[in-house]
């Protein structure tokens, strides 16, 4: 028998039962659908967590910091030796220290960072409003400041751009002293920059400031290795000269297998709604089995082989199975679309900004279509066995 035969025969099931056939791909498509929509969303909120709390630059970077071992300082010289370490690209210094901050006739304490511009990349700083300061002369006089800080001023983020802002900062008076001087700056600083965040009153202002204040100890220093393969060498090395070393990579690592994790819940979830979908259609294929056995006698007698009936009942699954996979990516996809408009609409109507919650790899999509197409092959490989061993004389009297 020609594939175009069987390919006909196959199909005869859409006019002779379509209601039938339509409900089995449904229940496919249910099922199909219930995976795509959960593991998207498991995908959509992985994307959207990890993309708001790194850049490329700062998966390549190193947290340098100065540990609990006593008379161990970062300074120049200690940025001199990391800089010169195998692997190390780019190094940035963090100097932070106490400070007041004055808006008007009202004044709050808070952390002072002082920065340059590339501590920001390599630290994946990200700016809900507003933009960076450079390390240009005339940008001497901008700071970057947290939302928590603006509502100790109770500033909106509108009105924060228009304010002149004056600081006062807590100076060591000798090296390795605890004893501090207040520290009035001359200049007036006006703010370019906010960082979401709810929880930590800081501002950062240019490096610059925090030479000129003499301030000879790091608190924190990024490094940039060159490559993923260098972040191993350059960190064991920076290490064993004293220096305790961390990395954002270790806890996109861990929130990937937290993720993961979360995934697999989700799409067992799917795979029940899946086996479900699954055993209707291996009882739609027996009763198709059932009713047909008189044709498939009759075809026996006309010179249809065993192998052929085979061919023809596993045609049939293969159809229904690949047509409930198109019909699951549609549903899942249209269910994610219509659950993340609701989401944005009920975010914009609290003042929250859009999002977007799900992300299908186009990966899983073939994937999806592949996985669907095996389980209509597995459903009806046993009605199709069954079909292709009946003999043509009892299928003939069979009633």
């Amino acid at each position: 028998m020609l594939v175009t035969d069987i390919f006909r025969l196959a199909t005869r099931m859409f006019r002779t039962n379509t209601s039938r056939t339509l409900l089995t791909i449904l229940g496919i498509s249910v099922g199909i659908g219930a995976i795509l929509f959960l593991l998207s969303l498991g995908y959509g909120l992985q994307n959207l967590i990890l993309n708001q709390i790194t850049t490329s630059d700062a998966l390549l970077s190193l947290d340098v910091t100065a540990g609990e071992i006593e008379n161990l300082k970062l300074n120049d010289d200690s940025l001199k030796q990391i800089k010169e370490t195998i692997g190390v690209e780019k190094v940035s210094q963090l100097i932070s220290a106490q400070g007041q901050m004055k808006v008007g006739d009202i004044s709050t304490e808070l952390l002072v960072n002082f920065a340059n511009q590339d501590f920001f990349k390599l630290d994946g700083t990200t700016i809900k409003k507003g933009d960076f300061y450079t390390d240009e002369e005339g940008d001497n006089s901008k700071i970057i400041i947290s939302s928590s800080a603006l509502q100790l001023f109770n500033l909106s983020e509108e009105d924060a751009f228009e304010k002149t802002i004056k600081f006062t900062i807590l100076v060591p008076i000798l090296e390795n002293s605890n004893e501090t001087k207040s520290v009035e700056l001359d200049n007036e600083f006006k703010i370019v920059g906010i960082i979401q965040e709810e929880g930590s009153n800081y501002a950062y202002m240019p490096l610059s400031w925090g030479n000129q204040l003499g301030i000879k100890d790091y608190n924190k220093i990024k490094v940039k290795v060159r490559s993923e393969g260098d972040l191993t060498i350059a960190r064991s090395a920076i290490m064993e000269k004293g220096y305790s070393v961390s990395a954002l990579s270790d806890i996109i690592e861990q929130a990937k297998q937290v993720f993961n994790i979360v995934q697999i819940v989700l799409a067992s979830f799917g795979v029940v709604a899946l086996i479900v979908s699954a055993i209707g259609m291996f009882n739609t294929m027996t009763i198709a089995l059932l009713e047909r056995t008189q044709e498939i006698g009759i075809m026996k007698a006309l010179g249809a082989t065993s192998g052929d009936v085979w061919q023809m009942f596993l045609a049939e699954a293969v159809i229904i199975g690949f047509l409930g996979g198109l019909g699951g990516i549609i549903i899942g996809w249209a269910g994610g679309q219509g659950f993340n408009y609701g989401i944005n609409l009920l975010a914009g109507a609290f003042g929250g900004d859009k999002i977007d919650i799900f992300y299908t790899p186009f990966w899983f999509v073939t994937l999806i279509i592949s996985f669907s197409t095996i389980v209509g092959l597995l459903t009806g490989f046993y009605p199709a066995r069954r079909a292709a061993k009946i003999s043509p004389l009892v299928a003939l009297r069979y009633k």
